[in-house]
């Protein structure tokens, strides 16, 4: 299953699209106001489905990821000098890849994929494709392509 996540061009905090192939919308990402970033996700429908907040005051970027109110693991990035590496404790899952170009893989605990994060180039805003390869890992991978996202922006 693919998703395709498009940053919003015109709003106040960090908003993001997040579509089906077929084109129909499959959540909406709206940040608030709070110290940190706080991206809060909603279905298809419009009810709540998940949280990424960043967690303030910490040595290095870390972000708290939420499946409703349910609290489901974080993401952390390591001290690296060169290339950025992130930690997962969520899922069981660890992440591979190519950080700088923004094409990364998502890998279970077993070393299988999960998803494949691809950043699209040529557009106004960031935008990306997200191939999960189990639609009920689609959320939790939204959440780490969030997170990830959000560092950087608060990098750059």
């Amino acid at each position: 299953m693919k998703l395709i996540f498009k940053q919003r061009l015109f709003s106040w905090f960090d908003s993001y699209d997040i579509y089906y192939e077929d084109g129909t919308t499959a959540y909406t990402v709206k940040g608030q106001l709070s110290w940190g970033h706080c991206l809060k996700i909603y279905d298809g429908q419009g009810r709540e489905a998940g949280m990424v907040k960043e967690r303030v005051f910490t040595m290095l970027p870390r972000f708290e990821l939420y499946l409703g109110q349910e609290y489901a693991g974080c993401i952390s990035k390591e001290l690296t000098f060169f290339k950025p590496r992130y930690s997962i404790d969520c899922n069981g899952w660890q992440i591979e890849g190519d950080f700088l170009e923004w094409d990364y893989k998502i890998l279970d605990r077993n070393g299988r994929l999960a998803a494949a994060v691809s950043k699209e180039i040529f557009h106004m805003t960031d935008t990306y494709v997200i191939d999960v390869e189990d639609q009920w890992d689609a959320l939790c991978a939204l959440m780490v392509v969030l997170a990830i996202d959000a560092e950087k922006c608060s990098r750059n």
